[in-house]
């Protein structure tokens, strides 16, 4: 029993590892070769596991051996096109100047049901708005709207508008997060001033972010 605990933590944080390596993408992003490789690592992690006769070394050389595959053909996709379209594909239109590219749909084999379904999570839920859509490699949908229902920014309205930045989060559940300070456009003294501001203490506060123009927002702990 000690071994199998032993066997599944030491396997847990290669795995862990290997995946930290081989970068940061959620399921829904990951392309074809790179779900091989997640698949493939979790299958060999568990052969050790389930059987205690064969070596732990084993399984860890196997996923290493993998994710050195994974991360040389990675490089050379970046190098030669070519073999990045064999491995991953490229993106294709299926929606063009507002007109639906049915042989491309065919040829994808994704029903407009698939098509509807990827616009609506993209937010958009009437096609006849849509420009232009293409499918990414990753499967997704990424849709472009007619410029009448494109929003107007302010650089349209020829209006000026300062850069806020990257909200920092200040505090998280009641304690104060110090290196929120750390890029030096948000200090405590003016956190605390907001918080007396708003009758509030640091451990009544469920979340606080911030920008360098000082703007805050402030959820409460309930």
């Amino acid at each position: 029993m000690l071994s199998t605990v032993i066997r599944t933590a030491f396997l847990y944080f290669i795995v862990i590892l290997c995946m930290r390596v081989m970068g940061k993408r959620q399921v829904g992003e990951l392309q074809p070769s790179e779900l091989v490789v997640t698949i493939l690592i979790s299958e060999l992690a568990s052969i050790p596991i389930q059987d205690l006769s064969r070596p732990v070394s084993n399984g860890v050389i196997a996923i290493l051996m993998l994710v050195i595959l994974e991360i040389v053909l990675s490089a050379a996709s970046l190098k030669i096109p070519c073999l990045r379209r064999v491995f991953v594909g490229k993106p294709a239109i299926i929606i063009s100047n507002g007109k639906i590219d049915q042989k491309m749909m065919r040829k994808l084999r994704i029903t407009i049901d698939d098509l509807l379904e990827g616009l609506r999570q993209d937010g958009y839920f009437e096609i006849e708005n849509i420009s232009f859509a293409i499918m990414e490699t990753n499967g997704k949908i990424s849709a472009m709207p007619l410029v009448k229902d494109t929003p107007a920014t302010k650089s349209d309205m020829d209006i000026a508008a300062p850069e806020k930045g990257v909200p920092i989060t200040i505090i998280s559940d009641g304690k104060l997060q110090n290196d929120a300070f750390s890029s030096g456009e948000i200090n405590e003294k003016q956190v605390m001033k907001y918080l007396k501001s708003k009758n509030l203490d640091v451990s009544q506060v469920f979340l606080m972010t911030g920008n360098k123009l000082k703007e805050f927002y402030v959820v409460k702990r309930e």
